[in-house]
């Protein structure tokens, strides 16, 4: 038992995945209609996704404000570095939801939408979405999972630990611990993630055939056309326009943080890489690149941003959810908000699609329909927040006079 069990947890957790996506399918074409005696595992799989969406968000969203340490020393580096990464990551949901309107990867399947599902609220003005965010009673937001008050009081309590102070250092502390202790139990649940995958692909393919392949494969083509026209348009003019450095030397210089980066689909581990490239090939200061890259690899996810955003509609068409200018409004707000707080490694954007759903309405189903195909979608998605990531460094570093030219026009270092 223990040398079965040693075998299965050293096979990397996307394969793991990829495979019960593919055996799953098998074996609902197989089965037929009866798959459906199995759902109940993937149900399961979706509750534990469920259960963790509000203590996750509360968790990292006030880790992550106070981890900023004291709002007053940020400075020009900082407020500009988090300005280009708002603006980026709010143009990247936006094209992901333009793409999912006009690409319509979710059409196609007359997807039943769960018993308990009531579909998304009727369309609210600006001063009613305004009057939701601030929570009368937090407790309550947190039991209706709620998402917008959530958020608001999870920053705002963030805030008043930065106030505190010294006074704030437990408080500080115990949210540092349940952030970490948040992202373990993470780990615990996807771990359950190639089960959930069998058991709901088996109940689609019996129930709806080949046919639900479709949807899968225009979703991955949706977002790499999403993430290249992110590289290829938005970083590259923010390379040419701010940094005022060569396009095609830039590139070069980040090639091998773009190889590992797409390759471990982690931020967190391509660190090392990406600063070792913006230093000596770009020329950026060793205090901007190392400021800017490692704040990046944490609130930097405009791969995930987009991702959030495209998810969210192909959800929507999938079961056949109406979605309303208030409702792009609210993704393109909790989108930003659910990449800030993702964790730069491998799945974490599995888990930040409950924020955004929660949201709008969209069933949580969605998250077991995608996560076989997730890791090759992974896997661009962090390439491109590590080119933003080295982008904004770059203009970050012209803009403060913290980089030099002549390293960042010549060729590559390593």
């Amino acid at each position: 038992m223990t040398t079965l069990a040693s075998r299965w947890f050293s096979i990397p957790l996307w394969q793991r995945v990829v495979a019960a996506l593919i055996l799953g399918v098998i074996a609902g074409l197989v089965m037929g209609p009866q798959a459906e005696s199995i759902k109940w595992i993937g149900d399961l799989f979706i509750r534990a996704i469920k259960m963790l969406v509000v203590p996750l968000i509360f968790a990292s969203l006030v880790s992550g404000v106070v981890g900023i340490g004291d709002l007053g020393k940020l400075g020009n580096v900082g407020a500009r570095a988090i300005l280009l990464f708002l603006v980026t990551s709010v143009m990247a949901i936006m094209l992901g939801i333009l793409l999912g309107i006009l690409v319509k990867p979710g059409e196609g399947l007359d997807m039943v939408a769960p018993a308990v599902f009531s579909g998304a609220e009727p369309m609210r003005g600006a001063r009613e979405i305004l009057l939701s965010i601030v929570p009368d009673n937090p407790v309550r937001a947190m039991v209706d999972t709620d998402v917008l008050p959530l958020i608001f009081f999870s920053l705002l309590l963030g805030v008043g630990i930065l106030m505190s102070g010294k006074a704030g250092g437990p408080l500080k502390r115990v949210f540092d611990s349940t952030a970490v202790a948040m992202q373990k139990v993470t780990i615990i649940v996807m771990e359950f993630t190639p089960f959930g995958v069998f058991a709901l692909m088996a109940w689609v393919a019996g129930t709806y055939g080949l046919a639900a392949l479709v949807p899968l494969a225009k979703l991955v083509a949706a977002l790499y056309v999403g993430c290249l026209l992110m590289i290829l348009l938005v970083y590259t003019g923010l390379v040419r326009f701010v940094a005022r450095i060569p396009v095609r030397q830039f590139y070069r210089g980040i090639a091998d943080a773009q190889a590992v980066s797409y390759s471990t689909a982690s931020s967190n581990a391509t660190l090392p890489v990406t600063l070792e490239c913006v230093q000596r090939n770009l020329g950026v200061s060793k205090g901007v690149s190392s400021f800017v890259i490692s704040l990046g690899a944490t609130i930097n996810m405009d791969g995930t941003a987009l991702y959030l955003g495209l998810a969210t509609v192909f959800g929507a068409q999938l079961f056949g959810v109406t979605l309303d200018s208030s409702d792009y409004l609210m993704i393109v707000l909790t989108s930003t908000l659910g990449a800030i707080g993702a964790a730069g490694i491998p799945g974490s954007g599995l888990i930040m699609m409950g924020l955004v759903f929660s949201s709008v309405g969209v069933p949580l189903e969605t998250i077991a329909f995608v996560a076989g195909i997730d890791r090759i979608m992974d896997m661009m998605r962090t390439m491109t927040n590590v080119t933003g990531d080295c982008s904004v460094a770059v203009s970050v570093a012209r803009m403060t006079g913290e980089i030099d030219v002549k390293v960042a026009s010549a060729e590559p270092v390593i």
